[in-house]
């Protein structure tokens, strides 16, 4: 069954342009090749349903704020390229860049959703254990309801990741959509 979005929502795209080189980096882009299709999908409906998407990212080092020009040196890049290209920002959509693991982390994200008038986010991206739980958790610290969608994300652990969505529901009051 696909996810229904509502007015009031809007797709938060956790870390998806990433060129997975770093610590975890295999298992990461492992977990992205495996669930692309979840999240291709999900950013589809979101679109085909007109909700905003916003894709906030790990800046990746980069203090210059060049967001698009992050885009295309990790397109362009042979390993990660062709899974990212499936789930890159779309003309027009927002990309915030971050230096922590949450999205409302020292970023713009709150006022760019009140802009939107969002009542409740949808995420998806990476990695779950991490930065998804965490921009969720945040996102209901801000007055925001938080809906995770657990077959649109990448772990670098299944079994951590399973800890952690239990967590954000359990504790958090986020709800977890498989």
């Amino acid at each position: 069954m696909a996810f229904e979005y509502a007015s009031g929502d809007a797709l938060v795209v956790i870390d998806v342009i990433n060129d997975f080189e770093h610590d975890d980096g295999d298992a990461l882009l492992a977990s992205f090749r495996e669930r692309v299709e979840g999240m291709s999908s999900a950013l589809d409906a979101a679109r085909g349903a007109e909700i905003p998407v916003v894709y906030v990212n790990d800046a990746h080092d980069r203090w210059n704020g060049d967001a698009p020009g992050l885009v295309r040196d990790v397109l362009a890049d042979d390993r990660a390229g062709q899974v990212v290209a499936r789930i890159a920002p779309a003309q027009g959509e927002a990309l915030l860049l971050k230096h922590r693991y949450s999205g409302f982390d020292h970023t713009p994200l709150d006022l760019l959703l009140g802009e939107l008038h969002v009542k409740r986010v949808v995420l998806m991206g990476a990695a779950t254990e991490g930065c998804v739980v965490q921009t969720a958790i945040d996102a209901r610290e801000h007055g925001l309801q938080a809906t995770i969608l657990a077959g649109a994300c990448a772990t670098t652990d299944p079994s951590l990741e399973e800890l952690a969505l239990r967590y954000a529901a359990e504790v958090g009051g986020v709800r977890v959509e498989r």
